[in-house]
């Protein structure tokens, strides 16, 4: 118990963090599963449309996808640019 004691509390709740999301993943990978096709379909092309414009507005993709945000980012406004109409 004394071993216990000396423990920082943040490890306790970044032991329990993982844990929590780790059951939460499960319980959303499960209704996932049962979700119809369609709603699913549309629901992951939206998160992935407003991540990906968000990606190229903000400019802060992962380091691995920056080639291919260049690419789009050429056709799309950023934040760090002017336009002059």
């Amino acid at each position: 118990m004394e071993k216990l004691e000396r423990v920082p509390v943040e490890f306790w709740l970044k032991k329990f963090s993982i844990v929590a999301i780790f059951a939460l993943s499960i319980v959303l990978m499960r209704s996932i599963s049962q979700m119809n096709r369609v709603v699913l379909t549309i629901s992951v092309t939206l998160i992935v449309t407003v991540l990906g414009f968000n990606w190229v507005y903000e400019r802060n993709e992962p380091k691995v996808l920056t080639p291919a945000i260049n690419f789009i980012a050429s056709f799309f406004p950023s934040k760090g640019t002017t336009t002059n109409w």
